[in-house]
């Protein structure tokens, strides 16, 4: 892949690195799409069970966006904006919230604007004690663009998600976590570690397993609880019949004797 992006992978565990430290690496477009590439190439190969996305650097995960690259687009019109700037954007947070791996962003700095909205995208995130957040865009006239209006709201209310967006301020690791952004927030030399054994426990499971709970989950987030419990049950029964779910029975069975079950210890 290109320069911009750096990826590794070991074993079951892919590591994708925005790797633009001069810039904090602020997403061109043209790392806009190394990152959709990767991730739809990671996604297809059966050896990858988790991702893990970071930056390069000890200052940022990401700044957010190339503003000077932007700037040209609207330069050119609304157009020329809304498919060079938006439209990028909107596709790739989409993509990794809807990507059947599971993607955890490990934010070791800054997660500004675009940073910020790939962390609200991401399934899972982790976050160094000195990571701070932003979503400055009322600062250039604009709202977000990357689904900042919508995931943030959705994870964090609507009250404290408007605080943040009509002002632009920053605002810290402990207050990302309180509001749901961020799983876990850790010690700097430790987060790539935590990281990392949380992907690790995550890739031990099923990936059929796993696919069809990020599935069930993303999508049903968004919609009536009935219409979620019907994509829950289509889910299930998609696997029904599989050898992930009957290996997995059988080792339950295994390891939990008759008379154990008789008394009502299942595990549920």
């Amino acid at each position: 892949m290109n320069d911009v992006l750096l990826i590794d992978v070991d074993g079951p565990i892919a590591t994708l690195t925005l790797n633009r430290p001069d810039k904090l690496n602020a997403i061109s477009y043209e790392l806009a799409d190394a990152l959709s590439a990767a991730l739809d190439h990671l996604e297809a190969r059966s050896d990858v069970r988790v991702v893990i996305l970071t930056g390069a650097g000890d200052r940022a995960f990401c700044a957010g966006a190339d503003i000077p690259q932007f700037a040209k687009s609207i330069e050119l019109g609304r157009e020329a904006a809304v498919q060079d700037f938006v439209r990028r954007g909107q596709r790739l947070t989409g993509q990794i919230e809807a990507l059947r791996t599971p993607v955890i962003v490990a934010v070791n700095g800054l997660a500004y604007g675009g940073g910020c909205e790939i962390t609200e995208a991401a399934p899972i995130a982790l976050a160094a004690s000195e990571a701070v957040f932003a979503k400055p865009e009322v600062l250039l006239g604009m709202p977000p663009t990357f689904g900042g209006t919508q995931r943030l709201a959705r994870q964090a209310g609507r009250k404290r998600s408007l605080e943040l967006l009509l002002t632009g301020e920053s605002f810290g690791a402990e207050r990302a976590l309180e509001m749901g952004l961020v799983n876990a927030v850790v010690p700097r030399s430790e987060l790539f570690e935590a990281v990392r054994d949380l992907a690790t426990r995550i890739a031990a499971q099923e990936p059929e397993a796993v696919a069809a709970i990020l599935t069930a989950t993303t999508r049903g987030i968004n919609v009536p609880i009935d219409e979620g419990l019907r994509m829950e049950r289509e889910a299930f029964a998609q696997l029904v019949g599989s050898r992930a779910l009957r290996e997995g029975l059988g080792r339950w069975i295994d390891a939990h004797p008759a008379r154990e079950r008789r008394q009502g210890r299942t595990g549920s």
